[in-house]
């Protein structure tokens, strides 16, 4: 409560620092003409040419919509997601359905499937009294698996319990949630590698938002049945230790193995992101370097030779995310600031490529998104030049609202075709 009480504090004078004493923004209330006035929309970051030409070929929501099973519980609030093609042809859908953006105990995470990705029939509907997020579907040797982040109840605070574990039977029937054995954590990355699957998971989120936050670990995890989960490394810990959090895997095009961990609590290297290179995922010897700008949500994948990132983008005229300035250059006044700077601006699902050569990710371009935004999945499409990307954000036909704004109101999920066209052909 203490600490709460702090955060709250630290946060008005961080609001007053920020937008002429508004505090009211950071709750969601706001004048939309004075906020477009103080906040102009800054032009889209220059292009990098690479080998496709990547255009969204169609968008569609899916939650809610028209081929939505009908006993699906839908909310106000859809976002936190995962989406996987299954052994059986189907593509499975899980999300977050809650009234806000915040931790509740009305939170309940759906399951859906389709044979056409229209029509889609209801699987499971899970429920804790309490928060869930951070669901991570996987398809293993025949099997499908469903992980979720079990936190608490107020809507203020972060409180991570542990990783929540559900199977679909062959009659269809998923089994309860049961906890594995990883208290404190949250899972979120978690994917078939062969007959293994791999799984990034964080722990100490619980301290993320402190005035004085207790560093957090990232840790490489794998499994051979989806259930019982060990280090992948099995001569340490942890590969992360510091202010990093979310974290993705993928491997390059020179078949490096590549993360990029979203850095909000900040370190020694910085804040906004953290992207390393390895030769292999249990190589302890990595290449990192900071990024400035903060994936929040990373997503990376594969298309051919290039890996991609799908990430929630700050729309500002650098993007970054750390503001020092003044009295608030260090310290827990820094991160609040840095926190409340982020969550006034305007907000993008967007797509980057990396640069292996250079090591950095060069940006590609937005998706239809805005307000509270982003959470990517991507399975493949049908025709081989394509991607299919599943998102969450604010109504894309509605107003432009900065991300604090977005939280309170309604998301939806939506479905994007990602085409991917030869840089060269004419």
């Amino acid at each position: 409560m203490v600490r709460r009480a702090l955060l709250g504090l630290m946060g008005a004078a961080s609001c007053n620092y920020l937008w002429d004493g508004s505090v009211a923004l950071c709750l969601g209330r706001y004048d939309h003409p004075s906020w477009e006035r103080e906040h102009p929309a800054p032009e889209e970051p220059i292009h990098q040419p690479g080998p496709y030409r990547v255009s969204v070929a169609d968008t569609r929501r899916i939650v809610p919509s028209v081929g939505l099973d009908r006993e699906i519980n839908v909310q106000n609030a859809n976002n936190n997601l995962h989406v996987v093609r299954h052994t059986d042809g189907r593509v499975y859908l899980a999300w977050r359905t809650a009234p806000t953006h915040f931790a509740s105990e009305r939170v309940v995470v759906n399951v859906a499937s389709s044979g056409d990705e229209v029509n889609w029939r209801r699987e499971a509907t899970l429920s804790l009294g309490t928060d869930l997020r951070e669901p991570q579907l996987l398809s293993l040797s025949g099997k499908l698996h469903l992980y979720v982040s079990k936190l608490g109840k107020n809507a203020f605070d972060f409180e991570p319990v542990g990783v929540q574990h559900s199977t679909r039977a062959e009659n269809g029937a998923w089994s309860a949630l049961t906890p594995l054995n990883l208290p404190g954590h949250i899972a979120w990355s978690v994917r078939a590698e062969g007959s293994r699957a791999m799984m990034s998971a964080y722990s100490g989120g619980e301290s993320l938002y402190a005035i004085f936050p207790s560093p957090l670990q990232v840790r490489l995890l794998t499994s051979a049945d989806g259930i019982r989960w060990s280090p992948l490394n099995q001569r340490v810990d942890h590969l992360y230790q510091g202010g990093a959090s979310e974290t993705d895997f993928a491997t390059t095009g020179s078949g490096r193995f590549l993360t990029v961990m979203r850095n909000e609590g900040g370190d020694e290297t910085g804040f906004g992101s953290i992207v390393c290179e390895r030769s292999a995922p249990s190589d302890q010897n990595a290449a990192c370097h900071s990024d400035p700008k903060k994936f929040d949500s990373p997503r990376l994948f594969r298309f051919k030779s290039e890996t991609y990132l799908l990430a929630r983008r700050n729309l500002t005229k650098s993007g970054v995310f750390d503001q020092p300035a003044g009295l608030f250059n260090r310290g827990p006044l820094r991160r609040a600031v840095n926190q409340f700077e982020y969550i006034v601006e305007r907000k993008r699902c967007s797509l980057w490529r990396y640069l292996e050569k250079e090591r950095r990710f060069a940006f590609e371009i937005d998706l239809p998104s805005r307000g509270d935004t982003c959470f990517a999945s991507v399975i493949e499409g049908k025709d081989r030049s394509e991607m299919i990307v599943y998102d969450y954000s604010s109504a894309i036909d509605g107003p432009d609202v900065p991300w604090t704004v977005g939280q309170r109101a309604p998301t939806y999920i939506y479905r994007h075709v990602l085409k991917f066209d030869s840089a060269q052909s004419k």
